[in-house]
């Protein structure tokens, strides 16, 4: 197993039922029409990602590549490998690590030269499928999801930069599975795909968490302490609800000061705070998700008053449930990329 160093985890071997960060990790970056395709490919070829993605699962299926991370060493890809790439960074898949790009990913799944040339029809070959040859040396299976929501952005913040799955360590049906259904066609057959690749994401991150010997980040290592993790069960599993930290220590069986102390030096913050962060997530995914009118989401989300919600909410996201709604922090967030890289 292989990880990126860009951000710290560490084995952990002690869960609670209904704290299981990967279930979460199903539930929240759920594919719904994932840009997924089979890559066929001869050598030379080259291919610089800069989609902005926050996630994308490349499945080597024949032949050799690279994978080079922007600033990172080159990470060569055998057959029945499975990688994960944590956007935004950009990066290479090549068939060597030192060739100049040839293809270039825009956001969008827009593809072009360096030069700017469009390549959407010259390199397609078939439904689903993409590269510069039709038999190609090198066969890859590469699931984008184009959006992971709030709460999926909370938990990939779980995972470092990139995780590389190598066959010889574990090799999945799934991968198999995928291949074979790619070239589908029917009723539910797009479903299927983003199903079948939502399961290979969650098994390789389960393989990674359970072999990994690099830091884990505060909210998972919760579960090591059995009262900051019965605590965290209750959250999770009633977010709702109206918790106190002295309701959360009856639960439990603490003290008020003795489940604020244990669940600060495990989780990294308080109890209420890590709800109220929690909160804002699913609040989140429910406006951007449909039109769940602002009340029913405060509600949903453990608050009486769509007042205090919305405050709240402005507090946590920057801008009003209803301009989140709109796209309004999109704006703020592309406004402040592009000052940056001005």
């Amino acid at each position: 197993m292989i990880h990126g160093s860009s951000a710290p985890f560490h084995a952990n071997s002690s869960t609670v039922d209904g704290v299981d960060p990967l279930t979460d990790l199903l539930d929240a970056p759920r594919a719904r029409g994932a840009f997924l395709l089979r890559v066929t490919m001869t050598p030379p070829w080259s291919v610089r990602v800069q989609d902005r993605a926050p996630l994308t699962v490349v499945a080597l299926t024949a032949g050799t590549a690279c994978f080079v991370p922007d600033g990172g060493d080159p990470v060569p890809l055998a057959p029945g490998d499975v990688l994960l790439v944590r956007g935004p960074e950009p990066y290479l898949v090549a068939d060597r690590a030192d060739r100049a790009p040839q293809a270039v990913i825009h956001p969008g799944q827009r593809c072009e030269t360096p030069g700017g040339e469009s390549l959407e029809l010259p390199m397609r070959r078939g439904i689903r499928t993409w590269g510069n040859a039709a038999d190609g040396t090198a066969g890859m299976l590469i699931g984008t999801y184009e959006s992971v929501g709030e709460v999926g952005s909370r938990l990939l913040t779980a995972l470092p930069a990139y995780v590389v799955t190598r066959a010889a360590d574990w090799r999945s049906p799934l991968v198999d599975l995928l291949a074979a259904e790619i070239h589908g066609e029917g009723a539910g057959q797009a479903s299927l795909l983003d199903r079948l690749l939502d399961a290979l994401v969650v098994a390789v991150v389960q393989h990674w968490s359970a072999t990994t010997d690099a830091p884990t980040p505060a909210w998972l290592r919760g579960t090591d302490d059995p009262v900051a993790a019965e605590a965290l069960t209750l959250l999770h599993d009633e977010p709702a609800k109206p918790w106190t930290v002295a309701s959360l220590a009856r639960q439990v069986g603490v003290s008020r000061a003795g489940l604020a102390r244990r669940f600060v030096a495990a989780v990294g913050e308080p109890p209420i705070a890590y709800l109220t962060g929690w909160r804002m997530a699913m609040a989140a995914d429910l406006l951007t998700g449909g039109d769940t009118p602002v009340a029913r989401v405060a509600r949903e989300v453990g608050y009486t008053s769509p007042f205090t919600f919305s405050s709240a909410f402005k507090r946590h996201h920057g801008v009003s449930p209803l301009g989140f709604r709109r796209g309004e922090r999109d704006v703020l967030r592309s406004g402040s990329h592009d000052e940056h890289s001005g």
